[in-house]
Formats: C-alpha cells, structure tokens, sequence
C-alpha cells in the first residue's frame, strides 16, 4: 500500500493490521509511519517515480491499496497532474508487470469525472480510465465522499478535530455522501478478497462491502 502517512492510508492501513483477511502489508513510503506490527513491513523511498531499486521487493502480492494523493488547493495543474495522474499510473505500470494476477484499489474522490470542469475531475477520472487499461486482474476505483475519522489515530485532518461535531448531523442529512475511514478500509480489503460487482466504488458502495465484510 501507499499513503500510510496520510489520515486515509492510516485508516485503511490500520484496519488491514486488525484484519484476519490480510496476512501481511507492505507499506511504500517516504517516511516511516512510527508503527511496528507483526504485520507490518516498510519500505521507504524518496522518488515514487523511479522504483527499479526496490522492483523485486514488490513482487507476490495479492493486491495494492494506493492510497497516496494530494490535494489541488494551492498547487498548479501541471504539477497536480504529475502527482496524480503520471505518478499513479507510473506505480500502476510496474506492479502490474510484476504482479498480473494482483487486485488494485486506488483511492480517487466523490466527483469524479474525465469529462467534468473542475482540473482535479478531469485528471482523477482520466487516472482512472487509464488505470483500468493496465493488465491487473481487477481494479476498483473508490470516490469515498467526508470521512468520519478513526479515533486514536494520529494523521486525522484538523479540518476533522475542529468539525467532528458536524459530522452526524451530515450523516442524518446527507447519508449518501459520507462514510467511516473505517468503513473505507474494510470495504477495500473485502473488494480485493471476495470482489464486487462494480468497478467504481461510490460511497453508498462503500457502506455495503463494510457491512459484508463483517
């Protein structure tokens, strides 16, 4: 997995670690996550786009939860696009080379969309067309919408800690557009253990593949 840094790779990261489906987990990082588990392995490297000196370390596994990504605010479309469309897919391209038979789950957004108006649509959806081209066994594509965070974890947004009073009533109001982090992790590992139907996963998707797999 990547992203085990950010509060959405945290999340699904730590509800791989409690899960009985997931035997091990390969973090790919660029700084340590500060946990240690039995579990857990890490492997940090500096530049995502050049991974020759750590191919052989990514081959058998079963599937890849890309969680790494970054936000459009305060960024120019060039550089967004290299960050999320050419690093993604760059990943992309050699795990599915070294791993044909593996199960990618890339983390993408509510809103997505290759032929919307808003740059950072355009550019999620075209990631996720182009990774539907790459020759995995299966790819599912989540738009989780406002997550409820996961306590105790350390990478929540402050933008969480100052709002987590609004976060039910938006839940009452708006069920549709939002989830747990935790219900974003499990309904990964159960797309990638026992699959699903839909290749893109929305967030009402989300609640169901939980709900499954527990």
């Amino acid at each position: 997995m990547t992203g085990a840094t950010g509060m959405v790779g945290e999340g699904v990261l730590h509800e791989c670690l409690l899960s009985p489906d997931v035997e091990t987990v390969l973090s790919v990082s660029r700084k340590p996550s500060g946990l240690q588990h039995p579990k857990l392995r890490e492997i940090l490297l500096s530049d995502f786009f050049d991974l020759s000196s750590i191919e052989s370390q990514l081959q058998g596994y079963n599937a890849c939860f890309f969680c790494l990504g970054v936000s459009s605010v305060g960024i120019d479309k060039p550089t967004y696009e290299k960050l999320t469309y050419e690093l993604t897919l760059k990943f992309g391209g050699v795990l599915s080379r070294l791993n044909p038979g593996m199960v990618f789950c890339y983390i993408s957004g509510a809103g997505t969309d290759a032929a919307g108006k808003m740059h950072w649509a355009r550019i999620k959806g075209k990631t996720e067309n182009d990774l539907k081209k790459l020759p995995f066994s299966e790819v599912y594509l989540f738009r989780p919408g406002i997550l409820i965070p996961t306590k105790g974890l350390k990478n929540t947004l402050s933008f969480y800690k100052w709002f987590a009073w609004l976060l039910p009533l938006i839940r009452i109001i708006y069920p549709r557009g939002i989830s747990t982090l935790a219900a974003l992790g499990q309904a990964m590992i159960h797309a990638a253990t026992r699959g699903y139907p839909k290749k893109v996963i929305e967030v009402s998707d989300i609640v169901i593949l939980a709900h499954n797999a527990n």
